[in-house]
């Protein structure tokens, strides 16, 4: 049998996990042990797994995929965002070119930009509201057969 102070220390402790955890990011019930969650995109050719990391704060959302000189094929990072309208993006400062999938709240893809230019400032524009970016290599769209009307399923869509 566990004694008052017993139980209130463990309550403590449970309290500083807890906090370290949230502090950290750390959410079990969305993201792997390494921090990514899995997002699967389905297309004609079938469905298709990749590792994202999230974007969801503003800080996170304006430095996204910079300064990087290297990512796997099989991950990305997902821009979430809080309403339903149109955004931009820009390839400065970041090195690998990428294929950018603008989507709908109900995760349907709804535009996407192929082969951005790695460093440029050319404004790259969803063409109309959007609620989430994905962000992979260039050319792994096109090879998965990523059209306008696919759909992405991930956490963020199920809201």
């Amino acid at each position: 049998m566990i004694g008052r102070s017993q139980r209130t220390f463990f309550a403590w402790g449970l309290f500083v996990v807890a906090l370290a955890m949230a502090t950290l990011g750390f959410s079990p019930a969305t993201r792997g042990e390494n921090g990514l969650e899995t997002l699967t995109i389905i297309t004609t050719s079938g469905e298709h797994a990749f590792q994202v990391e999230i974007a969801k704060d503003a800080a996170t959302r304006a430095k996204g995929l910079m300064f990087r000189r290297f990512m796997p094929e099989d991950r990305g990072m997902l821009f979430e965002f809080e309403k339903n309208e149109p955004v931009s993006f820009w390839m400065k400062n970041t090195y690998i070119s990428l294929d950018m999938i603008f989507i709908a709240p109900n995760g349907e893809v709804t535009r996407v930009a192929a082969h951005a230019e790695p460093l440029s400032e050319a404004i790259i524009p969803s063409g109309g509201p959007c609620i989430a970016v994905l962000e992979v290599n260039a050319g792994v769209a096109a090879k998965i057969g990523v059209a306008v009307g696919d759909q992405v399923k991930a956490a963020f869509f199920r809201r």
